[in-house]
């Protein structure tokens, strides 16, 4: 037997699956059968707009997590439950849950609509709308800024982890070389509220740890310490690996990173619970005070916590789903994701209160003495707490385990915003993923190096006020505009139906249009206008490092009107058709040619 496979047509130039023509010849008792079989390859799976289909996450549950393991981070344990506690406790939920209702579920849906259906990085996605693509670039830069600060606290709770491995905590005496005079036991300090006496868990921090005591303020940060710079180093490799191969292998290190939390979390509460006194701080952090909603500033703080915890803004949302497959249902993944990650802030407020109140038993004062947020209660606080318990340093790894994996995923979060942003824009860097990869975290670790010298914690505080404050709401606020007025409400809701089956309902599409622009602009507002310059303790930047800050603020924000203003520059014709290109999505370009441009219709406004 015999077979030909001949083309059906002479060879042609065009690239992509050609159909053949399969000649089948047989012979049997000196006769020839022939038959014929025209066939044409399966075609790679496409998107609508023709593009081939880009990679995807292996399994769905690796999206989940990694957006569950960037959402729930370091400020969930840290932030909201002292801000439940000091603003009303159970009452401060009202606030929360209703701006989490009205701008925070709608934005996180917004974001995941928005990359899955483009399926391109926070700055590609501007292809619906070019004349926005600036802002795609905001977002990147502040992803980019606070990778430089925000790796340095996974570096700290490393350099914790690795003390912890000792019979007795560093932590836990006056009589180390880092201490100062002013040390002073719990035990033998009746004044908690002394300015002139520290902890010896407080001191481990800023002398033991930062070394701030070496240095006198911004203009005199001295050389990177070498112990935090080899954690960050740590830290650096461990993101880079985590990285380099894409969404094939972060999505496999989430499964890790993302659950551990919860496993730890859940084993800090059961033995929280059992601790004297601790009844006492779960019963102040859910005491419901319905006057405290009077105050403006508790609504204030309640919207700020919705726009930071839920991690819109940042591109990240963007970048992970543009891997999702094309019919992924993005409303259900919305709706799971922002309700687990509000879920967590409240369940880490049970375990954060049953130790602030067992301290407060323990050293009679009272539950406002011992009651921080930020950096202070994850290693202060926390690990004075642990300290006294049996078995503290056990108690100790696990905590700082849970530290390490809470902030690992949201900076591989972060990274991936900027390498897929960049690699989507420039299409030549994706046969360079690796290096590029390696190009970003290393120029991060070098940046970084500036917040592990004696006074790094100075160049820390300034990063953090200035880097992702304003100018996150300002990115969203535009980036929400661009899509509900400029690209349209109901175009979005037609992607969202040819992704999903069905079309969101007018409930988000009021919120998209309306209500989620109202709420940024009126957070962007409040933002300049409640602005304070940043602090350590007693110390106050100069004037210098403000506007340094501000720069750096401003420096993402004008991407949006230095992009724009490029574009209407290089597109040809008079200003209005130039204007027509730039709010036009890429693929509709023809229909400007002949004078189509549904931005320039009544219609495209008022429609919901």
């Amino acid at each position: 037997m015999s077979s030909v496979i001949a083309p059906e047509k002479p060879p042609s130039n065009t690239m992509g699956p050609k159909e053949v023509e399969l000649i089948l010849v047989k012979e049997q008792n000196g006769v020839q059968f022939t038959s014929t079989t025209l066939v044409t390859p399966a075609a790679p799976q496409a998107h609508p707009s023709g593009e081939e289909e880009r990679e995807t996450w292996g399994k769905k549950i690796d999206f989940l997590l990694s957006v569950i393991g960037f959402a729930v981070d370091l400020a969930n344990v840290w932030r909201f439950p002292y801000l439940c506690y000091k603003n009303g406790g159970g009452a401060f939920l009202v606030p929360y849950l209703f701006f989490m209702v009205i701008a925070g579920m709608p934005l996180f849906y917004m974001e995941l609509a928005l990359g899955q259906y483009n399926r391109e990085g926070a700055a590609g996605v501007w292809k619906i709308c070019p004349i926005f693509k600036g802002v795609g670039f905001t977002v990147i830069l502040i992803s980019l800024y606070v990778g430089f600060y925000y790796n340095v606290i996974i570096s700290w709770a490393l350099f914790y982890l690795f003390s912890s491995f000792t019979r007795e905590l560093p932590w836990v005496h006056c009589n180390n070389t880092w201490n100062s005079p002013n040390c002073s036991d719990w035990a033998d300090n009746n004044s908690v509220s002394d300015i002139y006496t520290a902890t010896p868990a407080q001191e481990y921090f800023e002398r033991g740890v930062l070394h701030i005591q070496d240095s006198n303020g911004i203009d005199d940060l001295g050389r990177p310490r070498w112990q935090l710079t080899a954690c960050l180093a740590v830290v650096i490799v461990l993101l880079y690996f985590s990285l380099w191969k894409g969404v094939k292998t972060s999505g496999k290190v989430v499964w890790i990173t993302a659950t551990m939390p919860y496993v730890v979390l859940t084993v800090l509460l059961l033995r929280g619970v059992t601790l004297p006194g601790a009844i006492d701080g779960i019963k102040a952090y859910l005491s419901v005070d319905f006057l405290r909603l009077c105050d403006a500033k508790v609504w204030i703080e309640a919207a700020t916590q919705i726009c930071f915890s839920l991690g819109v803004g940042f591109g990240v949302l963007i970048a992970f789903s543009s891997y999702n497959k094309f019919s992924n249902n993005c409303y259900r993944d919305a709706i799971i994701t922002s309700s687990i990650n509000s879920l967590t802030s409240f369940f880490s407020g049970f375990v954060v209160f049953s130790f602030l109140g067992y301290m407060s038993h323990k050293h009679n004062v009272a539950l406002d003495k011992v009651a921080r947020d930020g950096a202070g209660l994850v290693f202060v606080i926390y690990p004075e707490a642990i300290a006294t318990l049996p078995g503290s340093s056990v108690w100790a790894v696990i905590f700082f385990i849970m530290l390490l994996t809470l902030g690992i995923d949201s900076a591989m979060g972060g990274m991936e915003s900027v390498i897929t942003g960049l690699i989507d824009e420039f299409k030549f860097l994706h046969k360079h993923r690796e290096l590029f990869t390696l190009f970003i975290v290393v120029s991060t670790f070098l940046i970084s190096l500036f917040c592990v010298t004696n006074g790094g914690m100075y160049v820390f505080t300034l990063l953090d006020h200035f880097a992702a404050g304003t100018s996150i709401l300002f990115g969203v606020l535009i980036e929400a505009i661009g899509i509900a007025w400029f690209y349209g409400v109901d175009r979005f809701s037609d992607d969202i139906k040819e992704m999903i089956g069905h079309r969101p309902g007018r409930y988000w599409r009021l919120c998209w249009k309306f209500v989620s622009p109202c709420f940024l602009l009126f957070m962007v507002v409040v933002s300049f206008a409640t602005f304070n310059p940043p602090n350590y303790g007693s110390y106050m930047f100069p004037p210098w490092a403000n506007m340094l800050g501000w720069c750096l603020a401003m420096s993402s924000m004008t991407m949006v009107p230095l992009y724009a203003i490029y574009k209407l520059c290089t597109l040809p014709g008079k200003f209005c058709h130039r204007l027509a290109y730039a709010i036009t999505p890429e693929t509709e370009h023809h229909l400007v040619d002949n004078g189509e441009v549904r931005q320039f219709t009544l219609h495209h406004w008022l429609v919901v």
